[in-house]
């Protein structure tokens, strides 16, 4: 796979991100949400394009910690109570840039959302029986 994709709008080389990383390791970076109604979250992207996770070399699951422990860092003054973290695969799974990218959200108590977790899609009472 390429490093880069002409027109993925993650891929650095390509210039078409509207804000700039917030941390940037030899695999991977990081980016701010611009997204105001979760405007406290950011954005793992690795460097290499691909999809989805499953493509990442052994080398870039290695490096991964580095980044996730520095977002971690980066959130660190929010003092958050807690993270939800989260990769949306595929289209039916909600993925709308196809360049893989870790979701995190520093989560709060007495948040309006405390509690609610990303395992609240799939607990539709009449799922899967309506599929």
């Amino acid at each position: 796979m390429s490093d880069v994709k002409p027109g993925c709008r993650f891929c650095l080389e390509n210039a078409l991100l509207v804000d700039t990383p917030l941390i940037e390791h030899d695999k991977f970076y990081m980016l701010g949400s611009i997204d105001p109604m979760v405007p406290v979250a950011g954005m793992i992207v690795p460097r290499r394009h691909s999809e989805t996770p499953f493509e990442f070399t052994p080398d870039e699951w290695a490096a991964f910690g580095k980044i996730l422990v520095a977002a971690k860092q980066y959130f660190a003054d929010r003092a958050p109570d807690g993270f939800t973290l989260g990769w949306n695969v595929g289209a039916v799974a909600g993925q709308h840039v196809f360049h893989a990218h870790l979701h995190i959200t520093p989560r709060f108590k007495g948040e309006p959302n405390e509690g609610v977790g990303i395992r609240r899609i799939f607990r539709t009472p009449d799922w899967p029986s309506n599929a």
